[in-house]
């Protein structure tokens, strides 16, 4: 089976156990730093897979590298480790995130500019874009890019709307050309 299909299944189960015991927020931020860690040490996963470690080393891994995280997660994570499918974690965080989101109305967005902008600015976007893409919000990752010389892009899911000079500038170059 094809694992952003079984990642789909395990996120949708979590996500169901936080909707019941109320701890969407938790298990959200739970899951994040899930993700987060194993992003940082890819070592980590490696190790898990290694058939030398008994399967109650793995587990005594897992429980002290998250011992900070919820229950329902922790018994994610080491459920997927007895059924030899650590390494869906972070498809699986990507889904619960998709999924969480979807419950409040918020999309996750990465607007590009010039210069850092501003919690107003963003903001302003956010309740621009939101709109016109279904949604009460945007999460915006910001991240600067000085070849965009002004304006922004702004990327929110696989649509990207482009304001910035450098964009508009190729557009004109493109015409021009044609």
């Amino acid at each position: 089976m094809n694992q952003e299909v079984i990642a789909k299944r395990y996120a949708s189960a979590l996500f169901q156990i936080a909707l019941e015991q109320q701890q969407l927020d938790q298990i959200e931020e739970d899951i994040r730093a899930v993700r987060q860690a194993l992003a940082e040490n890819g070592e980590f996963l490696s190790l898990l897979s290694n058939p030398k470690l008994s399967l109650d080393k793995k587990k005594a891994l897992v429980r002290e590298a998250f011992a900070g995280v919820s229950a329902p997660v922790q018994h994610t994570l080491l459920l997927l480790l007895e059924r030899h499918r650590f390494g869906i974690v972070p498809e699986l965080a990507e889904q619960f995130i998709a999924l969480a989101n979807d419950a409040r109305g918020i999309a996750e967005a990465v607007a590009y500019s010039a210069r850092p902008l501003t919690d107003e600015e963003l903001q302003a976007l956010s309740d621009v874009f939101a709109k016109k893409v279904g949604k009460e919000t945007l999460r915006i990752e910001n991240i600067v890019d000085p070849e965009l010389i002004g304006g922004v892009k702004l990327r929110i899911g696989n649509r990207i709307y482009d304001g910035s000079v450098s964009g508009q500038l190729e557009r004109i170059q493109r015409q021009l050309i044609s």
